[in-house]
């Protein structure tokens, strides 16, 4: 095999090719990184329970009284609204399921899902 012959421009050639790629993957790396899945150190816990008689269930798909789905969201600080009361935010999704039973009384929740015009 023939070998060619190092020369000041195949030299500078490599190194060039070098500092592309690394430039490339410093660039990369933040982006990469954030596409992985976040871990959570503590999984958010589900909540069923029955509160003045009505059966409340908190979980990954929302708010449910009764088995009827209570509308929420949720508030750039973190809190939470519903559609029962928008003046008051409760800090957890539990909470503001107990004030929405609080405000209903022996009302029930609709059956309908809520629209948005």
């Amino acid at each position: 095999m023939y070998a060619a012959p190092l020369t000041r421009r195949t030299v500078l050639r490599s190194a060039f090719t070098a500092a592309v790629l690394a430039g490339t993957a410093a660039a990369l790396a933040p982006v990469l990184r954030a596409r992985r899945p976040r871990q959570t150190l503590t999984p958010a816990p589900l909540a069923e329970e029955t509160y003045r008689g009505r059966h409340i269930a908190v979980d990954q798909a929302g708010v449910r009284i009764d088995g009827r789905a209570l509308h929420v969201m949720r508030r750039a600080d973190g809190s939470y609204l519903s559609g029962i009361n928008h003046f008051q935010s409760y800090p957890t999704r539990l909470e503001l399921a107990r004030a929405a039973v609080d405000e209903l009384g022996t009302a029930q929740l609709s059956t309908a899902a809520p629209h948005h015009g």
